[in-house]
Order: structure tokens, then sequence, then C-alpha cells
């Protein structure tokens, strides 16, 4: 399998990531096992989990995700041969599990999420520890544009920095990144790191698949690539919908039925099914799956470093690290761009 590296730093991962949200809520800890022994044979070497997993979140679940990494971990003892990422939560009031619902990217909670995530995962160190969405005000999970009415108080980039800094400096972690960043972030991030003398980001792990391309079309791809910081694509089949299995049959099992419409109602927009439709023709149409069709044309791009992937089933799993070894022809490519210049971002 493909390597890249992350960023400026001495990271190389395969370029399919594990994504393990489903574990502990849609897999059991044997699931999950299976699932890592798996993916470390195709040769994927790189992990990405959160403090807040899996998903839903909720309280009685969280840090299950975790556990269950960590307990394979002690198990192998594989820990040399990965990249292990995981993630602190922003601010959530919502989330009142976590830290009390006072969870934010301040030195104090910080050090106490990662602490908790070092313990569950057993491990001394992460070698990617990321934000999992900004302290500031800022657009993401569905909503599309930035509203200033919504500010808050936030905790400033250098504070969330420099707390980092210690942290590396410690040996708790090796690298930094972001998600569900904006240019606008990316760029601050990029600042206070080189006048502060802080750790700078390696990565940023937002939204990217056929139906949300809003990286291209922001213009983050020009200020990551100008950056050297590396885009980890997470949701490339947008919650199985780009699978076009609930196209084929709307009461198809996966987390659009099982879960109800309000946790994810970006995915399912008339526009994301049209889009959907469409897309499923274009890779059928050329002895492809959809699946494989969106999975490739993720793996494919200049400016992703590494897809993150997830699955329920071993067979899931299989098809789609498959699809890592497909090239699309440039008629098939040319068809998605046509597609998507009719229906840009429905699921952004």
């Amino acid at each position: 399998m493909k390597k890249h590296q992350l960023g400026k730093t001495d990271l190389t991962v395969s370029r399919v990531c594990l994504g393990t949200m489903t574990f502990g809520e849609q897999n059991t800890e044997a699931d999950a096992h299976s699932q890592l022994d798996y993916a470390l044979e195709r040769g994927i070497n790189f992990i990405d989990t959160a403090e807040m997993y899996p998903v839903p979140p909720q309280a009685g679940t969280q840090g299950t995700t975790e556990r269950f990494v960590g307990t394979w971990l002690h198990k192998r003892g594989k820990r040399d041969d990965i990249v292990l990422a995981t993630k602190a939560a922003g601010p959530n009031p919502n989330q009142t599990w976590i830290r009390g619902g006072r969870q934010n990217l301040d030195a104090v909670n910080i050090r106490a999420a990662l602490e908790d995530s070092l313990r569950r995962l057993q491990t001394d160190y992460v070698d990617l520890y990321q934000l999992h969405w900004p302290s500031r005000n800022v657009p993401i999970f569905g909503a599309n544009s930035f509203d200033p009415a919504k500010e808050r108080a936030a905790v400033p980039i250098e504070d969330t920095l420099a707390v980092l800094d210690e942290l590396v400096k410690e040996g708790k972690i090796r690298h930094v990144g972001v998600s569900n960043e904006s240019p606008w972030g990316v760029c601050e991030y990029v600042k206070q790191s080189e006048t502060k003398g802080l750790p700078r980001i390696a990565t940023i792990q937002n939204l990217y698949n056929l139906s949300a391309r809003a990286f291209e079309t922001t213009l983050l791809d020009e200020v990551c690539y100008r950056e050297g910081v590396s885009l980890l694509a997470y949701s490339p089949l947008a919650f199985g919908q780009l699978s076009a299995k609930y196209i084929d049959d709307p009461k198809a099992h996966g987390r659009l039925t099982i879960y109800p419409p309000t946790w994810s109602p970006r995915y399912l927009r008339p526009a994301v099914l049209d889009a959907t439709r469409e897309y499923a023709a274009l890779a059928r149409a050329n002895g492809l799956t959809p699946a494989q069709m969106a999975l490739a044309w993720c793996y494919s791009r200049w400016f992703v470093a590494s897809t993150i992937i997830g699955a329920t089933s071993l067979a899931q799993l299989k098809e789609n690290i498959d699809a890592e070894q497909v090239t699309l022809p440039d008629a098939v490519v040319a068809g998605i761009d046509a597609i998507h210049a009719r229906y840009t971002n429905p699921g952004q």
C-alpha cells in the first residue's frame, strides 16, 4: 500500500487509515480487534480515534472506542508498528458527560483529555494529537455559512498551542493536528507556531467526499499545499450514502437508518440523494460499485494524505481497502466533475 508523509513531520502513513468511531456502538470489542488485525495485515499502519467516540456520542459509551483500541494494543503488542492518532473534543455544552460539559481547548482541558486518552489506549504517547473542532465560532458538522451572531468566548490559538508544546516536550505527543478547520484557522495556527516557536500543525482532518468538496472550493487545498499541512479525509462514503445502498433500499441497515434522521441530516438532503443516484449510475456504467468509485476517487486526490475509512463488517472493510488498488479512467473522473458541477457540495 502506498504511504505518504504527514506534513513536515517524520511520520509516514498508509494512504488508507482505519477509522474507529463504530467501535463500542455498532462493533463489539471482538469485532474491533478483528478489524484492527485485518487492517494491519493489509498494510494499514494508521489508526484514528477520539476521546468522544463512539458515535453517536452519549454518556454511556464515551471512551469505549479508545478502550477497545487499547486492549488490542496491549494484547497484540503492536504499538511500534502503527501511527496512532486521537482527538480532544472542543466546546459543546450538550455533551455534559465530557468534563462536565465544560470541555474546551485550554490547558486544563487538553491535559485532562490527553491523560484520559493515554490511559484508555494503554500507551504513554500518541503520534498525532488532533483538536476535534475549534474553540471559536466556526460552521461545522453540516452548517455551511459563517454567522457572526454566534460569536462566543474562545480559547486563543496561541494558548492551545502553548499547552501542546509542553506535552510534546514531555514526550506525550509527537505531532499535532486540527480537525473541522477553516482556511483562516489553518493560517492562524501556522502564524502562531512560526511567530511564537510553538508546534506546527501537521494535518487537518476534514470532511471530504463526492458530495462535500469544500476543501477544494474554499481553497483550503492551496492553503494546505503552501503551508505543508496534510489532509486526512473523513467520511469518504458520507455515512454509507455514497455506496448507494440506501438508494437501492431505503430501509438498508446502516447508520442512516438505525439512528434518528436528526443525527446526520446533511446526508439525507434531496440534492445528496439526487447526486448519489448519478454517481452510482456512473460507477455501474463503468464496471465499478458506487463505493469503489467514491473511495478510489478520494484515495487518488493529490492533496489527500490519508483517507479515513470505517466499516461494521470485515466484508465492508475488505471492499473499502481493495478500492485503494482501483485506478479511475479519465472519463470517469470527468463524469464525476460534471456531476459535481450540477450538485456542488450538497452534503457539506
